[in-house]
């Protein structure tokens, strides 16, 4: 049994009255593990028969979620193909409320390390517009990573304070996602720091942070839209209370439901989910971008595209010397700074200026069929991802998307026989 705070367990033994003990129980049981499949890249049945992965159960409240009991989940040759993001299962449950859609304006305003905002990329299925944003630098570079090995395709990242990005896009989403930073009563079990930081005072902080957040929220909702309202805890601060208060001072809003998992109900470590739904209100448009494409840049690159891909990218855009393909509703994002285009990164032109070369982020958004590919076993998939050069019986050399039982893992450079190895050196196990 671990060591929970006494303030803690006196606030949760008045709570909860005759299930407390239940409630004290769970936490001497292991931490219970998830994963959830993505179904950008593989259906779930498929996922089912190749899947390095032992499972154990469906998750109730994720149609693609599994729990398993394995260790090293972030280690396989599968999860670094973007098969599977590796999740807590109650933190599964937030992202399908939301109920996202092909062409809708979604915005994941909390979004590090990415598990939810992944989910709905997976909804949106490359339509519409999904912002992801993070407060924190080095949580935002996670973000970023997780949205390119998941091989989501209309994300924009952002590394702004709420504040600033809903006023930028005041009234313009359909749906937001708020999964709140909060005192994280249900990562006791997961995270060494969760305990030593969890404190009255920080509860009380994290309620205040959390209504900032909604506010923020509340000013880039459109009307008729509808927000999610998650965490990971349990006080009534940072959840039911928050949400009563939000509604108080929020007449145009109605609640819809709400849900509170706790470890000795379900199997998970616990969260929070409120789905509200906003009545009134403008829905507004932000303006197109109106980028220019260097000519020689995109020449290069259609040349390297005839050469390389089975198929074809119509509207392809230049942003900071990268070339993007995007769909026609990529809104103009150009005065964030660092902000990631809404699209695919293609890569761009070679020091010298002579040649293309193509973007990690490009070979993790393409299937087996839109490529030429070199196939691997998974020993030469894990030497691979170590940096390794490999052989390869290619009739013609040039640029090959290496994959693992279809799913490409990044670019080699075939040359005489020889894969020379074009991963990311800061992607190398």
């Amino acid at each position: 049994m671990i060591d929970l705070p006494e303030e803690f367990l006196q606030r949760m033994k008045r709570d909860l009255g005759g299930e407390y003990e239940s409630f004290l129980a769970s936490y001497g049981l292991p931490a219970v593990r998830g994963i959830r499949v993505n179904t950008l890249k593989i259906s779930k049945r498929e996922f089912e028969k190749i899947t390095p992965v032992p499972l154990d159960g469906e998750v109730p409240w994720e149609q693609n979620g599994f729990y398993t009991n394995a260790g090293g989940l972030g280690k396989s040759v599968a999860h670094a193909a973007g098969l599977y993001y590796v999740q807590e299962p109650s933190a599964m449950c937030a992202a399908p409320l939301l109920g996202a859609k092909y062409g809708e304006r979604v915005l994941d305003l909390c979004s590090a390390p990415g598990g939810k905002g992944t989910r709905l990329a997976e909804d949106m299925r490359g339509g519409g517009v999904l912002v992801l944003n993070e407060i924190d630098f080095k949580r935002h570079l996670i973000l970023r990573s997780n949205v390119e090995r998941m091989g989501v395709t209309n994300a924009v990242v952002t590394n702004l304070s709420p504040e600033r990005l809903c006023s930028y896009f005041e009234s313009y989403f359909d749906k937001i996602l708020v999964d709140a930073p909060c005192s994280g009563e249900g990562m006791f079990k997961k995270e060494a720091n969760a305990i030593p930081e969890w404190s009255v005072k920080n509860v009380q902080l994290c309620a205040e942070r959390q209504k900032y957040i909604l506010n923020c929220a509340d000013k880039a909702l459109a009307g008729g839209g509808k927000l999610v309202y998650s965490t990971c805890t349990f006080a009534p601060e940072e959840d039911e209370k928050q949400i009563e208060n939000f509604l108080k001072n929020h007449p145009c809003y109605v609640l819809v439901s709400s849900e509170k998992l706790l470890p000795h109900r379900v199997r998970g470590e616990g969260h929070y989910c409120a789905l509200l739904e906003k009545k009134e209100g403008s829905r507004a448009d932000l303006k197109m971008p109106s980028y220019r494409v260097n000519k020689a840049a995109l020449a290069k690159f259609r040349e390297w595209e005839g050469a390389t891909l089975k198929i074809s990218f119509d509207k392809v855009i230049e942003e900071n010397g990268k070339l993007f393909a995007v769909n026609g509703e990529t809104p103009d994002v150009s005065f964030i700074n660092g902000a990631r285009v809404a699209g695919v990164c293609l890569g761009g032109l070679s020091a010298d200026g002579k040649r293309f070369e193509p973007s990690h982020t490009l070979a993790m958004s393409l299937k087996r069929n839109e490529v030429n590919c070199v196939e691997v076993d998974e020993k030469t998939a894990l030497n691979y991802l170590r940096g390794l050069t490999f052989n390869c019986d290619c009739a013609l050399n040039g640029w090959k998307a290496v994959t693992y039982m279809g799913h490409p893992l990044g670019w080699c450079k075939a040359v005489n026989g020889t894969a020379k190895n074009h991963l990311p050196k800061g992607l190398r196990i």
